[in-house]
């Protein structure tokens, strides 16, 4: 039951992101314009860690990763 309370508090945080990443995306226009590039491999990286984290079991991992993906794939739309 622990391990289930855990999962669901992640899975809302990683809920955050998208908020989060809309909210940064609209106060940070002009830098989101030179810097595109820089989040396409940030975006890149943490969902290949998150993956890995995923793959060797580090929950911790793979969550934080996960969140800056997903906060970084909306900060470019």
């Amino acid at each position: 039951m622990n391990e289930i309370w855990k999962i669901l508090i992640s899975l809302g945080v990683l809920l955050l992101g998208i908020p989060i990443g809309d909210l940064l995306a609209r106060a940070t226009k002009e830098e989101l314009k030179s810097g595109r590039k820089w989040f396409y491999l940030i975006l890149v990286i943490s969902f290949i860690g998150g993956i890995v984290g995923l793959i060797i079991g580090k929950d911790w991992l793979m969550f934080t990763l996960f969140f800056i993906a997903i906060v970084s794939s909306r900060s470019l739309k």
